[in-house]
């Protein structure tokens, strides 16, 4: 099975997302009780040409990641009131668990195969790392949406550089800019560095 830098299986799941009411706040409670960080923050996000329920989308959010062990965790901080996927959770259930995120080498084979299970389509936007995510909806009996995060370089190197950058992780720094630091040449038992890509 192929893995990404950062441990996960390719074409499974790497990420756990949670909508939160503040989230400086959500952070401060992963990190003191929970011991998760670092978190890279990203105070603004509106994708491009974002498009939520065949409709251009408006919504603005702060984004947090980090990761706990090979999993990464995704904070989601709604930041006015346009209609968005994330709006829409909190309205239905309140904050909480959102979405899993799974990696894929074909976001529209992705979405085809999501939506032939009964799946909608939801939401879908570029992103800072390269490529796209979409959003699929498949009914309140779900525990959550899926958000497939197309493949590419410069994906896996920034996500595999938030990964190194929580081994051993000290406390110091908790929050840190949404943007892939250097990796060290190698880490034990996780073969090659990968090669950094500024995200875009």
């Amino acid at each position: 099975m192929r893995e990404l830098g950062f441990g996960q299986p390719r074409d499974g799941i790497i990420q756990m997302a949670y909508v939160v009411a503040d989230v400086q706040a959500a952070i401060e409670q992963w990190t003191s009780e929970l011991r998760v960080g670092p978190w890279f923050l990203l105070d603004s996000f509106t994708g491009v040409d974002p498009v939520y329920r065949g409709q251009p989308s408006r919504a603005d959010v702060a984004i947090a990641m980090a990761f706990a062990g090979h999993m990464q965790i995704e904070l989601i901080q709604p930041k006015d009131e346009h209609p968005s996927v994330y709006r829409e959770v909190i309205e239905q259930r309140g904050h909480g668990f959102h979405h899993f995120g799974v990696v894929t080498d074909d976001i529209a084979a992705g979405i085809a195969e999501l939506e032939a299970r009964g799946h909608v389509l939801a939401y879908r936007a570029g992103v800072p790392t390269g490529g796209e995510v979409a959003y699929l909806d498949g009914g309140h009996d779900r525990p959550g949406m899926v958000e497939l995060i197309e493949y590419g370089p410069g994906m896996d190197a920034a996500f595999t550089a938030f990964w190194r950058a929580s081994l051993d992780w000290d406390g110091t720094d908790p929050i840190r800019p949404f943007a892939a630091p250097p990796p060290p040449t190698s880490v034990p038992g996780s073969g090659p560095a990968l090669q950094e890509e500024t995200p875009r």
